[in-house]
């Protein structure tokens, strides 16, 4: 299994779990695990996803999902889950 991390930060709207949900589903990237909170008016969210059966590439992924979240006002990261457990290994 492919496991990556998307982050999603920024000030809330409507619709952000929805429209980055459905860009995954299209994508046939599953959920494996969300959290997100607002606090006030700001949002964060992050997910573990299985990319296994994403016919697209990583990278095009992670592009997408910058453009998507850039359309709503946030900041959408994709991280590669080995990257991201190196990078914040203490």
């Amino acid at each position: 299994m492919k496991k990556a991390i998307i982050t999603v930060v920024g000030k809330d709207v409507v619709g952000i779990i929805a429209k980055t949900s459905a860009y995954l589903a299209k994508n046939n990237i599953n959920i494996l695990d969300i959290s997100q909170t607002v606090v006030q008016e700001y949002f964060n969210m992050m997910m573990i996803v299985d990319i296994t059966s994403c016919r697209r590439s990583f990278e095009d992924v992670a592009a997408d999902l910058g453009e998507l979240g850039q359309a709503m006002g946030l900041k959408i990261r994709c991280q590669k889950s080995e990257i991201f457990e190196k990078m914040h290994r203490v």
